[in-house]
């Protein structure tokens, strides 16, 4: 097939792709297609010992903060620039045994009204 526009149509992919890949292509065969270095850390962003620290002792120090307070007030002390995600916190907190992880109450979906006035009718009947 000759046409790129074409091909690239039918790969689902776009023609920047296709010329980034087919200039690797021309410059190392298909082992070079093999090779590719990874889009970034297997694990995501590791936050600094110091830095975990700091939240698990906040948490301590005041146990009724969420993870955005404690994150917030993380910020605060550097000049508000964030120095962690809301997020991260929380999953500092769990490592450590300080979050409870809650069972989802409502894992099944709650009847409508409908779903139950018909359960209702069903039961007088």
């Amino acid at each position: 097939m000759q046409n790129v526009a074409e091909a690239c149509r039918q790969a689902r992919t776009s023609e920047s792709t296709f010329y980034y890949w087919r200039a690797r292509f021309e410059q190392g065969g298909y082992e070079a297609l093999r090779e590719f270095a990874k889009p970034g850390p297997a694990r995501g962003i590791q936050v600094v010992a110091h830095v975990q620290e700091k939240v698990v002792a906040l948490k301590k120090k005041h146990p009724d903060w969420g993870k955005r307070r404690i994150a917030d007030e993380l910020a605060k002390e550097n000049g508000w620039v964030p120095l962690i995600s809301p997020n991260a916190v929380r999953r500092i907190l769990v490592e450590n045994g300080l979050w409870r992880v809650r069972e989802e109450a409502s894992t099944q979906k709650k009847d409508s009204n409908r779903q139950a006035a018909r359960r209702q009718n069903q039961v007088k009947a």
